[in-house]
C-alpha cells in the first residue's frame, strides 16, 4: 500500500498546474466554457429553441435565457425520465439525483450526464485530492481505505425500453466509480448503498473497523452516527484508537462550525486535517485549497458558467444576474449555473460571498429561502452557525442541530426567534448562553441588532433545549434519513418549529 499511495500521491500532484491556469486567467476560462456549452448543446430542443448557434456573448445569453428554477425545469426533466433524449442536453441521459437539500415533501431530480460526472463530480473528487496532497506532500492517505457516507439508488422502469436511475448523488457517484477505486475504500457497495439507514449505520460500523481507515468524507451530523456506534461496538474512547493513521475528514452539505470541537473529541490529534467542499446534486462547486481557511476556492474548469445575483434581488429575477468578471467581496450572491447535464441560467438555491477576487473564494451562507426576515432583520445561516458557535465556546459547550423560526407579534407581545438546539453537551447556565448569543448575532448582523434596541421589536431569542435524537427522529419520520438530508436551518414560517415541538410533546 505504501508504494500504491507514492504513485496516487504524484498522480494527483500533476493536476495543480491546470489548476494554476484557471486561477491565471478565470474569465477567459469561463467565457470558454460558455462558448463550449453551447456548441455542444446548439441541436437539441432547447438550443434549437434559443438559437443557440447565434448567441455570441455573455450579454446574449443573459438577454435571451431567462433564469429558471426546478419547477420550471420539471416538465422537460419528467420527460427525460420517460425515455425522450436531446431536449436540455445532446448526450443519453439516464441518471437523476434525487436532491436532499431540505426536508420538503417534494424531491427535485437532477439529470446528471456522462460529461457531468466525467468533467464535474468525479474531476472535483480527483482535485480536492490533488489540492490535498500538493498541500502535505508526506500524506499516507492512499495507504489505508477511504469512507464515503453514501445514500441509495433505485433502478426505475418506465417500459421494457426505457430505464432510468435514480439516488442521492453520492450513491450515483459510488455506482459510476472505475472498478479499482473499490480497493481503496470501504465498506463495499452493498452496504453502502442500502438504503434503510439505521441498519447500515450499524453494518458500516462492522465493516470499517476491519480496515485501517485514513479518510472519511460525509455530512458531519451522518458522519457522528457512523463514529458514535463504531466507539459504542469497540469501547474505545475516541476513533485515533480504532484508526490510528486516521488524517482527514472531507466534509460539506453543513457549516462545520458547530460540529467542530464535537470532531476535537472523536479525533483528539493535531495531525487531523479537515477540507471543506462545495458539491451539490447540480455540480462540484468549490473546494477548500488552503489550511484553516473558513473559505473555498471557486473550481472554473468543470463545464459550469457561474453567474451571480444579489441576494435582495434574486426574488425578481430577470437578466440582472452577472458574471465572474462583476462580482464584489462581500456581498451576498444567489448562484446562477449553466452546466454539462442541461441546466441553463439554474438558481440552485444557494448563496455566497466573494471573500477573495484573485483567486475566486467563496463562502457559503445559506439558501435563498433559508433565512429569517420577519420583522426585517435579513438574519442568514451564516450569521446563526457562527453565534452559535462563539456561544458554544464561552460556555464550554456543544451542539448537535439546531433550527429556528420567527415568533410574530401578537397583541401586547413583540416578536422573537424561536431557537430548538440539540446539544451533545449543554450549557450550565443558559441564560448565560443566551446572552452571549443574542450579543453575538447583534455583532454580526446590523439588522438585526437594530430590531433587538431596546426590545422594541424583537425580544431576546427563546431557547428550547430539545432531547437527544429529536433531529434524527423527526428526520425519520418524514422518511429523511440518510447522508445527503439535512436537518433545515432558518425559515420565515414556523412550519418545522411546530412539526417538532409537537412530536417532543
Amino acid at each position: 500500500m505504501a508504494l500504491l499511495n507514492t504513485v496516487i500521491s504524484w498522480l494527483m500532484k500533476k493536476r495543480i498546474h491546470q489548476i494554476e491556469l484557471f486561477l491565471k486567467y478565470p474569465h477567459e476560462v469561463q467565457r470558454e466554457w460558455l462558448k463550449k456549452l453551447l456548441h455542444s448543446a446548439r441541436d437539441t430542443e432547447w438550443g434549437q429553441s434559443y438559437e443557440f448557434k447565434s448567441i455570441q456573448s455573455p450579454e446574449m445569453f443573459r438577454e435571451r435565457l431567462p433564469v429558471r428554477e426546478y419547477e420550471e425545469l420539471k416538465p422537460f426533466i419528467d420527460r427525460l425520465k420517460q425515455g425522450e433524449q436531446n431536449i436540455l442536453w445532446p448526450s443519453e441521459t439516464k441518471w437523476f439525483a434525487k436532491s436532499s437539500g431540505t426536508t420538503a415533501d417534494k424531491s427535485k431530480f437532477i439529470p446528471v450526464s456522462e460529461e457531468a460526472l466525467e468533467e464535474c463530480h468525479f474531476k472535483g473528487g480527483k482535485d480536492l485530492l490533488s489540492i490535498y496532497c500538493n498541500n502535505h506532500p508526506d500524506t499516507n492517505l492512499f495507504a489505508g481505505k477511504a469512507i464515503a457516507m453514501g445514500g441509495t439508488h433505485q433502478v426505475m422502469e418506465v417500459s421494457s425500453e426505457s430505464i432510468y436511475y435514480q439516488g442521492d448523488l453520492s450513491a450515483i457517484l459510488m455506482q459510476n466509480l472505475p472498478f479499482w477505486v473499490e480497493f481503496l475504500r470501504t465498506p463495499n457497495l452493498s452496504i453502502a448503498l442500502m438504503d434503510e439507514w439505521e441498519s447500515k449505520i450499524d453494518k458500516m460500523a462492522r465493516a470499517t473497523i476491519q480496515h485501517d481507515v485514513t479518510n472519511i468524507s460525509g455530512v458531519p451530523s451522518w458522519t457522528l452516527l457512523l463514529a458514535r456506534r463504531v466507539l459504542e461496538i469497540t469501547g474505545k474512547k475516541h476513533l485515533l484508537e480504532v484508526w490510528p493513521n486516521f488524517e482527514l475528514f472531507i466534509h460539506g452539505g453543513v457549516s462545520f462550525l458547530p460540529y467542530r470541537e464535537l470532531f476535537r473529541q472523536i479525533f483528539p490529534s493535531q495531525q487531523m486535517h479537515y477540507l471543506e467542499t462545495y458539491t451539490a446534486s447540480e455540480g462540484f462547486f468549490a473546494i477548500q485549497d488552503r489550511d484553516d481557511a473558513d473559505d473555498m476556492l471557486l473550481m472554473l474548469d468543470y463545464g459550469i458558467y457561474y453567474e451571480f445575483l444579489p441576494a435582495d434581488e434574486f426574488s425578481s429575477y430577470s437578466s440582472e444576474a452577472i458574471s465572474l468578471d462583476e462580482v464584489n467581496l462581500n456581498t451576498n450572491y444567489a448562484i446562477v449555473i449553466t452546466t454539462n447535464a442541461g441546466l441553463w441560467r439554474y438558481l440552485i438555491g444557494d448563496t455566497v460571498r466573494f471573500t477573495s477576487l484573485d483567486p475566486h473564494r467563496i463562502k457559503i451562507t445559506g439558501r435563498t429561502r433559508s433565512y429569517i426576515n420577519a420583522f426585517g432583520e435579513e438574519l442568514i445561516v451564516d450569521n446563526a452557525d457562527k453565534a452559535l458557535s462563539i456561544a458554544c465556546n464561552r460556555c464550554q459547550s456543544t451542539l448537535l442541530d439546531y433550527t429556528a423560526a420567527p415568533v410574530y407579534f401578537e397583541v401586547n407581545q413583540r416578536g422573537a426567534h424561536e431557537w430548538l438546539i440539540e446539544f451533545d453537551a449543554p450549557p450550565q447556565d443558559m441564560a448565560f448562553f443566551t446572552e452571549i448569543f443574542d450579543n453575538a448575532l447583534k455583532s454580526l448582523n446590523s439588522d438585526y441588532e437594530a430590531k433587538r434596541y431596546h426590545n422594541m421589536i424583537l425580544g431576546e431569542p427563546i431557547i428550547r433545549v430539545v432531547p437527544l435524537n429529536t433531529f434524527y427522529n423527526w428526520l425519520k419520520s418524514k422518511g429523511k434519513l440518510g447522508g445527503q438530508h439535512k436537518v433545515p436551518r432558518l425559515f420565515n414560517t414556523r412550519k418545522y418549529v411546530d412539526e417538532i415541538l409537537q412530536m417532543i410533546s
